[in-house]
């Protein structure tokens, strides 16, 4: 059966003829199931004795707060803290915006004040911690002697490097004021209940926007390790202060922590399920590679392209048609200055450029924020004209990726996919259709 024909298919691949269309809506589906007040539905506690206050920090939390304030039953206040553009309207909590993925001041300040609200308060109060990806940047509160701009300056450093989120977020709760458990012992003796959005692979709570509230189970070592492995030119203040043995954060087992609950409320393997289940409902079989994929993006790219093409020839895995899914976070080491796209970008140039216009084979990679990397895109979308469509518009696609240049390949050749921000995070979403054998 060749793709090419598409009236010698069967019926069941009838809602593929449209490979676009199809992958778009996929992606959506991942999406849908990771919105906030879907899996904030049943998860919330029983109100307290006392008082209700609502913190939070990442691309969710006000969605999350907004889900909150429609389900709960009760007084609350509060206030959390979201990227610039991602806010929402709410009654009772307060919702800050502040830069990301790079802090700013506007971060400092919320995050003071999120610290600040949990103060003070008795057994009898109840703190709801809602957490998702991208609270580590914004909760940035630099710990004592440590200057903004000093943590400014790592972050950019460690974006640039190729450490993964785990690494990055173990260097960075070493240098808060409130990440690594530090929000749950200032709100000590008050009962501190955590839900998660997870956007990590292996969804470690203590490594979602650098755990607030829970124990931190990594070390200043291990930060002091990180810095000098990824060369980072760290400034003075920050080398100081992981030296001192006062930067380590509240570790497993801590007393100051026996009043807090934490749990993922979604996870990057739920959309992905999400998503298989739209593509049995048509006819199409899910291959799910999994959550937790990392690597160089390229490098994963060629692994992608290798599978894609053993289902496409061999029926091995599935037999077409066919949808490879897969999750997780890849990394994008910079060289140089760069040029424009994010991590999901640059994965689909990397598979475009091995896969060169390989018939029936078309591939979806976005970063289920809407955001991918540093651009306005969330993602983009490659068929098997992709190579062609580039030749006729004078782009080298390998060129493109020795440049990285994702963003402007796709967005020349009008393949990028813009959803604005969606105000949930559960990490990159990779969908690959093979749609018949060539």
């Amino acid at each position: 059966m060749r793709c090419q024909s598409r009236r010698a298919m069967p019926e069941r691949c009838s809602m593929i003829d449209d490979p676009r269309q199809f992958l778009r809506a996929l992606f959506d589906a991942a999406v849908d199931a990771a919105r906030a007040d879907v899996c904030l539905a049943g998860r919330l506690p029983e109100p307290p004795r006392g008082r209700t206050v609502v913190v939070g920090a990442g691309k969710a939390a006000a969605a999350m707060a907004a889900a909150v304030e429609a389900q709960w039953q009760g007084q609350l206040s509060g206030l959390v803290v979201t990227p610039y553009g991602h806010d929402v309207p709410t009654r009772h909590i307060e919702v800050v915006q502040a830069s990301h993925p790079v802090p700013d001041e506007a971060g400092t300040h919320g995050a003071q004040r999120v610290l600040e609200a949990v103060k003070g308060l008795t057994e009898d109060d109840l703190v709801l911690c809602l957490i998702s990806g991208g609270g580590s940047a914004l909760l940035a509160l630099p710990a004592p002697r440590v200057l903004l701009e000093d943590k400014q300056a790592v972050t950019k450093a460690l974006l640039r490097s190729g450490a993964t989120i785990h690494e990055m977020n173990c260097v960075r709760k070493h240098l808060s004021a409130i990440k690594g458990g530090r929000l749950g012992v200032a709100a000590a003796p008050a009962r501190v209940v955590t839900l998660a959005i997870s956007d990590v692979p292996g969804d470690d709570i203590s490594v979602i926007a650098s755990g607030p509230t829970v124990a931190d189970p990594s070390t200043r070592e291990e930060a002091l390790a990180l810095i000098e492995r990824y060369q980072i030119a760290a400034p003075a203040s920050v080398l100081e202060h992981l030296q001192d043995p006062a930067s380590e954060t509240p570790k497993p087992g801590d007393p100051r922590l026996f009043g807090v609950t934490a749990e993922v409320i979604t996870t990057p393997q739920d959309s992905l399920q999400a998503a298989a289940a739209m593509a049995r409902e048509h006819g199409v079989t899910p291959v799910v590679l999994g959550d937790t994929v990392e690597g160089e993006a390229r490098d994963v790219a060629l692994v992608h392209a290798a599978v894609a093409r053993e289902v496409a020839r061999n029926g091995r895995l599935a037999t077409p048609p066919a949808v490879i899914l897969s999750g997780g976070e890849t990394t994008v080491t910079l060289r140089g200055e760069g040029g424009s796209g994010g991590r999901n970008q640059e994965f689909l140039l990397a598979l475009a450029s091995a896969l060169l216009g390989t018939p029936c084979i078309h591939a979806l990679a976005c970063d289920t924020d809407g955001i991918d990397g540093f651009s306005k895109a969330a993602g983009a979308i490659i068929d098997p004209s992709t190579p062609e469509r580039a030749a006729s518009a004078g782009i080298n696609l390998r060129d493109a990726l020795e440049r990285q240049d994702s963003g402007g390949v796709f967005t020349a050749l009008g393949d990028v996919i813009i959803t604005g921000p969606t105000r949930t995070n559960v990490n990159d979403f990779r969908a690959i259709l093979i749609t018949a054998k060539p």
